[in-house]
């Protein structure tokens, strides 16, 4: 069951499809690859909990995969100059937190990072499907470039989807990922161990390639073809709107659905997720230090920051 969840959520080794999937619609992509294709195989482990939780085993081999699939993605991505190869790789890297989230147990952070990631990077694709309409269909970041003039609405959106993704405090990535990173911590086991080493330098990479996105994007020089850039503009109401719509969802929906859906207490899941008992590790993950819990942050501010100076 976990080996049809490599496959369908783009874990290592069976991930190739996802970047080359992104060469479809963008709106196709938005929906499938950030809110229902890819997370079904988070959702199958998440709903056959109970089984799961009855072999420390398999729970063990999906903490290191997930943990490798983090890093591993998000190093690919620091490389990649097409715009929505970029964040397709960024879509196989937070699905590489979500499985190391279930294999800690940890089932109700990975349903919630699920669903705070959907509306973040369902953000951030319909803003890159924005400014390749804008740009004559040209999806390398190289030949864009100067697009914070005249894409003002687009680069705000990106903006936003961005520093969701990164982890940037108080917007909704911060509120699953960092938790997942905590529960990874306090698990104190190997595969634990491994997999919170893993994620944290994954969330350093996640900072630097959307710092870059942003960068070759918007902010440097134009690159683009003079015509190109003419003719450039920012997207009618049609395609604003679900932008809109979306980036409240990437600012505030971490925050408003954090104490509903996880932590000590909740019962929002009730049958739905099995946890078992001796696998409960939100207590642990409360009273870790507080340095190990900034960490994550400190590492994403300070990536951003390096890309920033690159």
């Amino acid at each position: 069951m976990f080996v049809g969840a490599v496959g369908k959520s783009a874990q290592l080794g069976l991930h190739t499809w996802l970047p080359d999937a992104m060469e479809g619609p963008t709106p196709v992509s938005a929906l499938i690859h950030a809110a229902t294709l890819v997370i079904s195989g988070v959702f199958l482990i998440c709903r056959c909990s109970s089984l799961f939780e009855l072999s420390p085993t398999a729970l063990a081999v999906m903490t290191v995969f997930g943990g490798m699939t983090a890093l591993f993605a998000g190093a690919t991505g620091l490389v990649q100059n097409d715009l929505k190869r970029v964040i397709a790789y960024s879509t196989c890297s937070q699905l590489g937190y979500m499985i190391f989230a279930c294999g800690l147990s940890g089932y109700s952070v990975g349903v919630f990072h699920l669903a705070n990631h959907a509306a973040f990077k369902a953000l951030l694709f319909l803003s890159a499907g924005s400014v390749i309409h804008a740009m004559n269909n040209e999806q390398d970041m190289r030949r864009m470039g100067g697009l914070v003039r005249v894409l003002p609405l687009t680069y705000s959106m990106i903006l936003i989807g961005s520093l969701a993704l990164m982890g940037f405090p108080f917007l909704t990535g911060f509120y699953s990922k960092d938790v997942i990173l905590e529960i990874a911590f306090a698990s104190y086991t190997v595969p634990g161990h491994f997999a919170w080493t893993l994620g944290t330098l994954a969330a350093a990479c996640t900072a630097f390639y959307s710092t870059r996105l942003l960068f070759l994007t918007f902010l440097v020089k134009p690159s683009a073809h003079r015509s190109v850039m003419e003719g450039a503009h920012d997207s009618p109401f049609v395609m604003a709107f679900p932008l809109f719509v979306l980036s409240f969802g990437a600012i505030f929906l971490g925050y408003i659905t954090r104490d509903l859906a996880i932590g000590l207490g909740s019962t929002f899941w009730q049958q739905s997720l099995f946890t078992h008992p001796s696998h409960m590790l939100f207590t642990e993950a409360e009273f870790i230090p507080h340095y190990i819990k900034l960490f994550p942050v400190i590492c994403a501010l300070s990536s951003s920051a390096i890309a920033f100076y690159l």
